[in-house]
């Protein structure tokens, strides 16, 4: 997927600039306004097929990402989650239909233990998730964890330690759900690392460092 988009990028009617792969829109505006589209449509008498599509795969992406961090981890029940950012874009609090809600909410439904840092948006974030366990910065959060799961590419998390991070941790996984991270690189470092749209063969399943 993500060489596809590299090349449909090259188009100059299309560009590069919207096409990552990722865990689904968030925040006021594309929600809301492909919802009014389609409306609008179906009054009309039109069929807005394409518009219920995106709304439908956009809806997918938050279960296919808890399907994929058990595919990295196993069973939920028990394990310490980490989330990286939970607002639905970087350089904002804005915690409108942020990702990082939906996937908190299933994670802690499925008995797992749900930490989360955001460099901004922990105040806005807080209310909405009084189960989940806030930390001061990553690395606190870090300690102890099966998993980390990437949700905002904020650039703070482009920077981390990662070496650092992988002696913290209880096992050495992480989710990339922004594609911050090289994938080839991670699994130098000794990750268990599954990107969106990079395409897995589970290769990293047997990894000596997961249990």
């Amino acid at each position: 997927m993500k060489e596809v988009a590299v090349g449909m990028g090259y188009d100059k009617r299309i560009g590069p600039q919207f096409l990552d792969a990722g865990l689904g829109y968030g925040g006021s505006c594309f929600p809301k306004d492909v919802k009014a589209l389609a409306f609008m449509a179906a009054e009309k008498g039109r069929h807005p097929q394409l518009l219920r599509a995106v709304m439908e795969i956009n809806d997918d992406r938050r279960p296919m990402a808890i399907n994929h961090i058990q595919e990295l981890v196993g069973e939920l029940k028990g394990r310490v989650i980490g989330l990286l950012g939970l607002s639905f874009k970087p350089n904002t609090d804005d915690m409108r239909d942020a990702p990082s809600v939906d996937l908190a909410t299933a994670l802690l439904h499925q008995g797992a233990e749900v930490r989360a840092y955001d460099p901004v948006a922990m105040a806005v974030a807080k209310p909405i998730l009084p189960h989940v366990d806030f930390y001061d910065d990553p690395y606190s959060m870090s300690e102890g964890c099966d998993i980390l799961v990437v949700i905002t590419e904020w650039n703070e998390f482009k920077q981390l330690d990662l070496d650092r991070i992988r002696e913290l941790m209880k096992q050495p996984a992480i989710y990339d759900g922004r594609n911050i991270y090289d994938p080839k690189t991670m699994i130098e470092l000794g990750y268990n690392y599954r990107g969106v749209g990079r395409g897995y063969d589970g290769r990293n399943l047997n990894n000596k460092h997961v249990t």
